[in-house]
Order: C-alpha cells, then sequence, then structure tokens
C-alpha cells in the first residue's frame, strides 16, 4: 500500500469516527438529556466532558484533520482525489474551529459551574449551555459527515 493510499484511508476512517461521535450526541445523547433535569444533564455532561479527554478520542479528532492535509499534500496534482480531498479539509477546518471556539468553551463553562451539589441554580447553568451547545454541535456534525463524504468520494476517485 502506497503512503498516499494509507493517509487517504487513515483520513476517511477517523473521520468517519468523527462523523459518528457528533452525530451519535446530535440523534441520541442531547436528546437523551433534554428529557431529563437539569441535575442529570449538568452532571452526566460534567463527566462525559472529562471523560472524553483520552487518547482514542484525541487521536481521531486531531488525526482527522491532519491525516486529511497530508492527503491534500500527497494527491496535489491528482485533480479529482485532490478536490474531493480539499472539500473534506474544509469540513474539517469547520468542525474543528465550532468545537475550540464553542463546544470547548461551553464544556469549560459547565465545569467551572462545580459539582451538582454546589450549583445553586442548575436550571440555569442549564439554559446557559444547553442550547447552545446543541446547536453549534450539529453544525458541527454536518461538517464532519460532509469531511467523511467528501473523502469516500477521494476513495473513489483515486
Amino acid at each position: 500500500m502506497s503512503i498516499r493510499l494509507a493517509a487517504l484511508a487513515g483520513a476517511t476512517f477517523t473521520s468517519g469516527l468523527m462523523a459518528g461521535l457528533f452525530f451519535a450526541y446530535a440523534c441520541s445523547v442531547m436528546p437523551g438529556l433534554a428529557a431529563t433535569d437539569a441535575r442529570t444533564l449538568v452532571g452526566t455532561m460534567q463527566s462525559i466532558n472529562r471523560k472524553i479527554l483520552n487518547g482514542w478520542f484525541l487521536a481521531a479528532f486531531l488525526g482527522a484533520p491532519v491525516l486529511t492535509a497530508l492527503a491534500v499534500a500527497l494527491h496535489l496534482g491528482d485533480g479529482p482525489v485532490l478536490a474531493w480531498s480539499v472539500a473534506a479539509l474544509l469540513a474539517h477546518l469547520v468542525m474543528f474551529g465550532v468545537t475550540m471556539r464553542i463546544n470547548v468553551p461551553l464544556n469549560n463553562q459547565l465545569d467551572a459551574a462545580g459539582p451538582v451539589d454546589r450549583i445553586g441554580d442548575l436550571a440555569a447553568v442549564r439554559e446557559r449551555f444547553e442550547g447552545r451547545w446543541v446547536r453549534w454541535n450539529l453544525v458541527r456534525t454536518a461538517a464532519s459527515v460532509a469531511a467523511f463524504g467528501a473523502l469516500v468520494g477521494a476513495v473513489l476517485a483515486d
């Protein structure tokens, strides 16, 4: 297997993982938590936000855009594959930007509220977090799905 194909395959694989993760939040985790009380949502999201910071997540989260950028660099001059790969890279930049500028700061604000047993107004903490986090997660879900789809297009064009 060539390094070009390995980079493209790795980019596609990690992009699929990220699209699946964000999609799972959009269609199950957050709707499920929306049906609970503020204590459950805040406590659960605080726990998830701490536990998600692990090597497996970081490998996929950082690997998807890095491997896509590598695939772009290795496919310079390869028309259709390059075009699909550039489209995927642009979508990853949207996903990464939304995550770092909106979702992570919201996660940090939620954590800064302290343990649920010590939060005086759980409803207010939930209100500041939930709606905005869910809306922007939909944006990064769409961007991640677009990146994955574009990389599938690149694989098929290779």
